[in-house]
């Protein structure tokens, strides 16, 4: 069985860690009232912020720019204007996964964790509990679930699975492509590529 956080990172390369800070996502979970998990946190302090692939953005909660507080509470606050009711029922959340309410940014509400450039936005559900499971939307009103963890998800994002919903792929064959977040307005994004992946 594949232990997902060592292949993914294996598939991105030496992680940097250059904000890797403890008290951040300690002062983080305090300010959200819920834990991330272990795996994201470890993927995040290793290689965020960055875009991986083109699209897929990871926000760090110890950097000012590109930080994944802001970041979620901003999302969140986004996600609960939207007006839910009269929605079809395969349109509809709710219905799709026996969500008894549907709130974003909540205790038992969904956080959104990772977005791309495309509009899918990655949402944990569940979190802080033993068995939190993903719920991604596909930027057009389409829900997906996937019960893994985010390792697992991102692997098989990057490998080119459908992880938005049906025909959401993103492959790109060969190495991952990484690009760092500029920090400041002079700096320029910095591209890099993961280790050759024979693909």
């Amino acid at each position: 069985m594949t232990d997902y956080l060592p292949a993914t990172m294996a598939m991105l390369g030496p992680g940097q860690n250059r904000y890797a800070d403890p008290a951040s996502w300690d002062h983080l979970h305090g300010e959200l009232g819920v834990r991330l998990p272990t795996d994201y946190q470890t993927l995040v302090d290793a290689y965020a912020p960055i875009q991986l692939n083109g699209h897929l953005t990871l926000h760090h909660p110890a950097t000012e720019r590109w930080n994944l507080g802001g970041w979620i509470r901003d999302t969140a606050r986004i996600w609960s204007d939207v007006p839910w009711d009269g929605l079809d029922p395969d349109e509809d959340p709710r219905l799709l996964f026996g969500l008894s309410e549907l709130s974003f940014g909540t205790p038992s509400g969904l956080w959104p964790i990772a977005s791309t450039d495309r509009g899918e936005t990655v949402f944990l559900v569940a979190a802080g509990t033993a068995d939190p499971w993903l719920l991604v939307e596909d930027g057009e009103g389409g829900w997906a679930r996937y019960d893994m963890s985010f390792s697992e998800w991102l692997y098989r994002y990057l490998l080119g699975e459908d992880m938005a919903g049906p025909n959401t792929a993103a492959f790109y064959p060969g190495p991952v492509q990484l690009r760092r977040l500029p920090m400041t307005a002079d700096e320029r994004p910095e591209p890099w590529k993961g280790p050759a992946r024979g693909m």
